[in-house]
């Protein structure tokens, strides 16, 4: 059984960091494409960063390049997004995904884990 559970969410300051975690179990990983996605309220769920396992490959939205990376520990199966000078429209759950190819869009991912929240206060 497949499984990706996220951690690491909670409420920082403007300018402040995080570092969310996705840990993957049930298969091997090694091609597909990890990817994090975020939804805010009433919003729908977006791209955010993604990485391929094996490759290394990375893209980020707009939004969140030169601010957020992407990285993985494949002894620890764990995916990583590393947050930094974050802000208020940040605020969102953030979801980790897998998807079978290189992709960025919402609807072609797998396997999804259940989110954790990320709160930024002005």
């Amino acid at each position: 059984q497949v499984q990706l559970v996220e951690s690491g969410g909670g409420l920082v300051q403007a300018g402040g960091s995080l570092r969310l975690s996705c840990a993957a179990s049930g298969r091997s990983f090694s091609l597909w494409t990890m990817g994090w996605f975020r939804q805010a309220p009433g919003k729908e769920r977006e791209f955010v960063a993604a990485m391929h396992w094996t490759f290394g490959r990375t893209n980020y939205a707009d939004s969140v390049k030169g601010r957020f990376t992407i990285s993985r520990d494949n002894a620890k199966n764990s995916v990583y997004l590393q947050m930094n000078s974050l802000k208020p429209e940040d605020t969102a759950v953030y979801y980790c995904a897998a998807d079978r190819q290189w992709s960025f869009v919402v609807y072609e991912y797998d396997y999804w884990g259940q989110g954790t929240q990320v709160t930024v206060s002005s």
